[in-house]
């Protein structure tokens, strides 16, 4: 216990003092307040607080400012609530809820079913493993080593977390085969053709999984703008999808960036590469995007001089034997054709095939 609080004096006492020093009694004080006896008596033994009210009225009687009065006043009740046991605990308490907000938004884990405990002490230990962190009052080592389209701003609390969840997936997958490049670049090769059908995004797990790398899904959070992410664990290179877009073909281009990402020797331990919407064109981001264009279109795709038809669209597709919506989703990101055009009509989505991932 500090003794320098224990001696901290109730306001009370130093209206006793200013009474003694001009003579008064408390019932005087009383009557020129306009005030019962008691109130003035409650007010020296501690019994009742020196409000606003009663401060601007001392301060009228005594000449000491009422700002005085309020400060003694809650001098000493500050003084108590550091002595008080069952106070600081409850002040604690507080600290670490804020510390696991900075660190996580915590409501929303919850609510996805990805924070399970109850007491603050189970939920800092959920949040530690999340991080790996030693005690909440570290930061995470990744929070300093994301690479990004925009180097110049940080990831946001809400980014930091998904990536951690996503991280926390596929290490709940189990020890994963050795990464063989090798291999890898074969199921790259193949990634067009095996997704001509979007009901094959359900099995990519394992095919990436003959070459050692592990596949994740994990639901955009409201807010964090990421479509998929990029990292070495363990020796393990980790590809997450956020499924953000949903449309089949903006789901697949984003897989086909994480892939080049990889290819590209693009993630180390330690780091995460993120990308973001409209992220496509900076740093490592444009090699990977054009090696993602590469592997998924082959030769280069010309447009044709007129309207660019549905049968041609499709003819284009059945040459590089993959699903037509990606000729389509290419033209529209290189300006070709509107975002609204008939031919994205009744566009299957991702989202059915990638929540099958475990």
């Amino acid at each position: 216990m500090n003794p320098q609080l224990v001696h901290v004096a109730p306001a009370g006492e130093f209206l006793a003092d200013e009474l003694s020093k001009r003579g008064w009694s408390q019932n005087e004080l009383a009557e020129i307040l306009g005030r019962p006896a008691q109130f003035v008596s409650e007010i020296i033994s501690g019994k009742k607080e020196i409000t606003r009210d009663s401060a601007a009225q001392l301060e009228a009687a005594l000449g000491m400012s009422a700002e005085s009065w309020l400060n003694l006043q809650n001098q000493f009740h500050l003084a108590h609530q550091r002595q008080d046991a069952r106070a600081q605990t409850a002040l604690e308490d507080v600290r670490v809820r804020a510390r696991l907000n900075e660190l996580a938004p915590i409501g929303l884990l919850k609510k996805r079913g990805l924070l399970r405990g109850e007491t603050l002490a189970e939920l800092s230990a959920e949040i530690c493993d999340l991080f790996d962190l030693p005690d909440i009052r570290h930061e995470p080592t990744h929070r300093a080593a994301a690479k990004r389209a925009n180097v110049d701003e940080r990831l946001s609390n809400l980014q930091q977390t998904w990536i951690a969840c996503a991280r926390r997936i596929a290490r709940l997958q189990g020890r994963a085969r050795k990464f063989s490049p090798a291999k890898f670049e074969k199921v790259a090769e193949n990634l067009g053709q095996q997704l001509r059908q979007p009901k094959n995004l359900a099995s990519l797990q394992s095919t990436f999984a003959t070459a050692g790398v592990k596949l994740v899904y994990l639901e955009a959070f409201a807010g964090s703008k990421i479509d998929g992410a990029s990292f070495m664990d363990s020796g393990t290179p980790v590809i997450a999808l956020s499924g953000r877009g949903k449309r089949f073909d903006k789901v697949v281009f984003t897989l086909f960036h994480e892939v080049a990402h990889v290819l590209l020797g693009h993630i180390a331990e330690g780091e995460v590469v993120v990308d973001e919407e409209g992220g496509y064109t900076l740093g490592i981001e444009k090699p990977a995007n054009e090696r993602a264009q590469d592997l998924l279109l082959g030769e280069t795709l010309t447009p044709p001089a007129g309207r660019i038809t549905s049968a041609w669209v499709r003819a284009q597709a059945e040459a590089r034997g993959i699903h037509p919506l990606l000729i389509v989703g290419q033209l529209q990101y290189a300006e070709v054709l509107s975002w609204r055009t008939p031919l994205v009509r009744n566009a299957p989505t991702a989202t059915e095939h990638i929540t099958r991932w475990k």
